[in-house]
């Protein structure tokens, strides 16, 4: 008998540790990430982040030219965006931008090469869209990318379409129909759920679109107001099964185990991932699913959908982009501050002459651009001088956008001709908690169509 339980016992011991070589062969670094006794560790595997060495390294950055000079838009037609940088810049970044998108299609994936402005090629017309939600990234989100930022290398890598994508699921991928029921698309394993059973789409509730509340747990406990039911917390499993495996961490490294629910000090990685989702949410509703009609139908998902981004298109398995190593001190164009504008020296007047202010100002802007123009600092320079004679002033900013073309589409472009200026008054000294953007009081500007004068920014002192 006891011969019989030692081998029963040496037969269990076995598989368990087979088990557990088939989740992760030794040998492994175990670093404490939390409270002892807690199970707070984070597991790495040497090898696997041997074989990311290279998907994570730096391109050589182009050497530094003048930024003096004439202007971009000044020289060349359609220029939409960075029409601010010099002629050097802005072809130093069109061949950065290369270089790290389509090294092998080289300039004529995005360019009609007869005619440069042309932008009958739907590359083109999403590059430069593109370029402008990288900056809004780096401006507007820096709770989730901080002083690091993002390029466009760190989603491509140098693929023309970044590798981690994701479409909708076209129907229902389950045979488990008719008297079984919906499965709600559990049971069929897929790379999204880290091959479980777990729902197959954990982006589309969460990741586009009004989401849907990412949550396990109820704020009271049953029968007293707790609605979140098995099946929602399946869908929430999913989605961190995702954002685990896509920042290649346990789920430790946001979550404490004593609690996961509780927000602390222990982990201030999950108050950086709470803005990376809504980050991710709004760079697929803002920027990307807008662009779906000048997308080709090979390009589109088997609902007709445009390829959307997720936690994995830019972090590719690495705990932060490129393991947080920054390019934008390379390349400050995508840092989202467009301009820098100063006030302009005063005419020669008597020395107790006041200096010139004013309490308002209208920026115009070109079309389809939310660069500052050259000629802002004239109308901004007053306003400016008015902030810095009375330090308890504000200032209220509101873009507007023509009727012409996509609303959504528009609106976000009216936001970003405002964070343009907003960025030029805080370069000139004003700040940030004195500027404010406000929505327009009246849409009168928006029913002008391609009229100039729809295309601008209101300033006004308050």
């Amino acid at each position: 008998m006891t011969s019989r339980i030692r081998s029963w016992v040496s037969l269990l011991l076995g598989a368990s540790l087979l088990g557990l070589a088939g989740c992760e062969r030794p040998p492994i670094d175990a670093v404490q990430h939390g409270y002892r006794g807690t199970g707070m560790d984070q597991i790495y595997n040497p090898r696997t982040i041997a074989s990311q060495a290279e998907l994570n390294a730096l391109p050589a950055a182009l050497p530094a030219v003048p930024a003096d000079g004439p202007r971009a838009s000044e020289v060349y037609k359609n220029v939409q965006v960075l029409g601010n940088l010099s002629v050097a810049e802005f072809t130093r970044h069109m061949t950065a931008i290369t270089s790290w998108v389509a090294p092998q299609e080289g300039c004529a994936y995005c360019h009609n090469l007869a005619n440069l402005a042309d932008d009958s090629k739907y590359t083109k017309v999403v590059a430069r869209r593109m370029v402008q939600m990288t900056q809004h990234i780096n401006a507007d989100w820096k709770t989730h990318v901080a002083g690091t930022g993002v390029t466009c290398y760190t989603c491509h890598r140098g693929n023309p379409v970044p590798n981690n994508v994701w479409f909708a699921p076209g129907g229902q991928r389950s045979a488990q129909q008719g008297l079984l029921g919906f499965s709600a698309g559990q049971n069929t394993p897929s790379e999204a759920s880290g091959l479980s059973s777990l729902p197959v789409d954990p982006y589309t509730a969460f990741l586009s679109k009004t989401p849907e509340e990412i949550r396990v747990i109820g704020p009271t406990a049953l029968p007293t107001g707790n609605r979140q039911s098995t099946k929602q917390a399946e869908w929430t499993y999913g989605l961190m099964m995702h954002m685990s495996s896509s920042l290649g961490v346990n789920c430790t490294y946001c979550h404490n185990s004593r609690s996961f629910q509780t927000w602390d000090t222990s982990t201030p990685q999950r108050t950086t991932a709470w803005y990376g989702i809504r980050m991710v949410r709004d760079v697929n509703d803002a920027y990307i699913e807008p662009l779906t009609g000048n997308f080709p139908p090979h390009r589109l998902g088997p609902t007709g959908d445009v390829a959307k981004v997720n936690c994995t298109t830019c972090h590719q398995g690495a705990y932060k982009p490129l393991y947080g190593q920054s390019m934008l001190g390379d390349h400050p164009e995508l840092a989202g501050v467009t301009a820098t504008v100063t006030a302009p020296a005063a005419a020669p007047a008597a020395a107790d002459a006041p200096a010139p202010v004013a309490d308002s100002a209208t920026v115009y802007f070109g079309v389809n651009s939310a660069a500052l123009p050259g000629d802002a600092a004239g109308p901004l320079g007053g306003v400016i001088a008015a902030l810095k004679a009375n330090p308890a002033a504000t200032v209220s900013i509101s873009g507007f956008h023509s009727a012409a073309g996509n609303l959504t589409s528009n609106q976000e472009l009216a936001k970003q001709r405002a964070f343009s200026v907003r960025d030029a008054l805080v370069a000139a000294g004003i700040a940030a908690d004195r500027v404010k953007l406000d929505k327009p009081q009246s849409a009168e500007a928006n029913l002008s169509g391609e009229d100039p004068k729809a295309r601008r920014v209101e300033v006004a002192l308050k």
